[in-house]
């Protein structure tokens, strides 16, 4: 990019670095604005300073180790990664997964869903000003880690989701809970409402700013809750069912303002409905008791055991599970999810052996981040934080 001397740069356009250092661009971001004094006149965002390679990474590692890379893509939402991946590779088998694991896979989505949203929403309102909300959001965040940490033994990537189920049965204590956190839940939205949906200063900084129209989010391939701000009612959860959740009922959030604030608003019903379906999940999850049945198939068939398995995928200490893995046959398969941030999706090659020949990932980060420029050119620069924001970013995902 060109330089200019102070007499050179009289007359002309300010060029500025924005990040990867910035607290507010969300990661190792940076963007290159072109400024008329205060207002942006060009922005050009710029990554490559985490990656991780964790595409190719893939193909060095057989199908079942591979599933501890994902929840790193992502790392406020772990198991929607994990989830992804699994439904990609179970069709590319042709298995189906058991009742009961397709139920608890929901739960974990939804509460991957609003564990995502609060640190989105507590973060954002801090770029804006509003501190105190990410302090009620990380809060109640802390809730739903502890409850990662009963399923999975660990607050982050637990690795839970695998090929043909979960890996383990839901422990005791689970439903009691998780229904209590479900039922207590809309109350902490109703309050971080009260904060900010009718307050002056938030609805100036969000209102009408970093405006995207229809066709410009259609012509991105924008998905998630950027497309529905802008009227579009598209939900993959609706569309192309996974996990039964055409057994679910829910309603998909749509406005249509297109700007911070309807984006805001989106996510904030969808914290409601995500409650909703966390108890929809739960009920449904007293009507399919534990029973003895293993997932296995012609392509991998793990060990008996004596004692009662829950109908899930569960032998997670059979060594050679984990060192020569599962073979599907030749063939490429793509699945995806709804994930917090829009369609999250996984295409994978076979060629038979134990590892993936191509794993291509499908970021909605990486693509709601190429329509940044359109969203903040002409806004102000302070705009430009409460911009990056809205699209709610993890730069794990977008620099794979």
């Amino acid at each position: 990019m060109s330089t200019y001397s102070i007499e050179e740069m009289q007359g002309r356009h300010m060029v500025l670095n924005m990040g990867p250092q910035h607290p507010s661009t969300h990661g190792v971001l940076r963007l290159i604005l072109e400024l008329d004094g205060e207002k942006v006149v060009k922005c050009v965002p710029h990554i490559g300073y985490l990656h991780t390679g964790i595409e190719k990474l893939s193909e060095e590692h057989n199908y079942t180790q591979n599933i501890t890379h994902y929840p790193r893509m992502d790392y406020l939402s772990p198991m929607n990664s994990e989830l992804a991946y699994c439904l990609a590779v179970e069709k590319l088998i042709g298995e189906e997964v058991p009742v009961r694991a397709s139920y608890i896979r929901v739960v974990m989505h939804e509460v991957t869903r609003a564990m995502s949203h609060l640190f989105w929403l507590g973060t954002h309102a801090m770029d804006i000003g509003a501190a105190t909300v990410f302090l009620y959001c990380v809060q109640e965040r802390e809730k739903l880690l502890d409850l990662y940490e009963m399923v999975g033994g660990q607050r982050m990537m637990t690795s839970y989701m695998r090929i043909g189920g979960v890996r383990d049965d839901v422990p005791e204590g689970f439903d009691a809970y998780t229904r209590k956190w479900a039922q207590e839940f809309p109350k902490l939205v109703d309050m971080i409402q009260g904060l900010l949906t009718k307050n002056p200063i938030w609805r100036n900084r969000t209102q009408g700013i970093g405006y995207l129209d229809r066709e410009t989010c259609l012509s991105y391939g924008i998905m998630g809750p950027l497309l529905r701000a802008v009227g579009v009612n598209q939900d993959l959860r609706k569309d192309l069912p996974y996990c039964r959740y055409e057994e679910f009922d829910f309603e998909v959030p749509v406005r249509t303002e297109g700007d911070i604030f309807a984006r805001y608003e989106v996510r904030l019903v969808e914290m409601y409905e995500s409650a909703k379906l966390v108890l929809q999940g739960l009920d449904k999850l007293k009507e399919t008791e534990p029973g003895t049945y293993m997932w296995e198939s012609e392509h991998y068939a793990p060990p008996r055991r004596p004692e009662i398995y829950a109908d899930i995928e569960r032998n997670i200490h059979h060594f050679k599970y984990w060192t020569e893995g599962i073979k599907p046959p030749k063939g490429e398969a793509y699945a995806s999810i709804e994930s917090s941030k829009g369609e999250l999706g996984f295409y994978v090659i076979s060629d038979g052996s134990a590892k993936p020949l191509r794993v291509k990932i499908r970021g909605p980060s990486f693509v709601n981040l190429a329509a940044l420029p359109a969203m903040v050119e002409g806004l102000l620069i302070a705009d430009v934080a409460a911009a990056i924001g809205s699209i709610d970013i993890v730069l794990g995902e977008v620099d794979r």
